[in-house]
Parts: C-alpha cells; sequence; structure tokens
C-alpha cells in the first residue's frame, strides 16, 4: 500500500520533504541492486562480455553512499512549514 500523506503534498514541508528524499533514496537502492546483480550475474557466466563491471559497481556504489550520507546526515529537515496563501482552496470548488 501507497504511503498516504494527511495533507497536500508541497516541497517546503520539511516533513514531506524528509519522506520524499528517503523513498528517493529507497529507490536508487533498489535500482542500483537491480542493474548490478544482473552486470555481476552477466559477468560470471562470460567474464570477457562486461570486463567494466568493477568499474560501475564501485562508481556507482560511491554515489550511492554519497546520497545516503546527504539524507541521513546532512539535510536540514528541521524548521516551520509555513502555508502561501495562493495554496488555499478556492471557495466554492
Amino acid at each position: 500500500m501507497p504511503p498516504r500523506w494527511p495533507r497536500k503534498p508541497d516541497r517546503r514541508d520539511p516533513a514531506y520533504r524528509k519522506l520524499d528524499d528517503r523513498i528517493n533514496f529507497a529507490v536508487h537502492v533498489a535500482t542500483f541492486a537491480a542493474i548490478n546483480s544482473g552486470l555481476w550475474f552477466v559477468h560470471q557466466i562470460k567474464v570477457d562480455s562486461v570486463p567494466w563491471v568493477s568499474k560501475v559497481t564501485l562508481i556507482w556504489l560511491a554515489g550511492l553512499v554519497i546520497h545516503a550520507v546527504y539524507i541521513f546526515a546532512i539535510a536540514d529537515y528541521s524548521g516551520p512549514y509555513i502555508t502561501d496563501a495562493n495554496d488555499a482552496p478556492q471557495e466554492g470548488s
């Protein structure tokens, strides 16, 4: 079941931004795992077909670690969520 958000999604909302960043990180991890497992599978069957697989894995893993450090250590999700007056629902709609 997809996550439900109690109000209109807005990237200015720190809680929503935190959830969105973590979901994006999970997609990044899943994509890394799926593609790299396929590359390593092909590499095990036919070593000469993808000799660059270790370089791709290490570079992508470094990017994944940088993404994780940003999400879990650097990103600042504090601060109030100030709604914009233009975001309010219009009368009669």
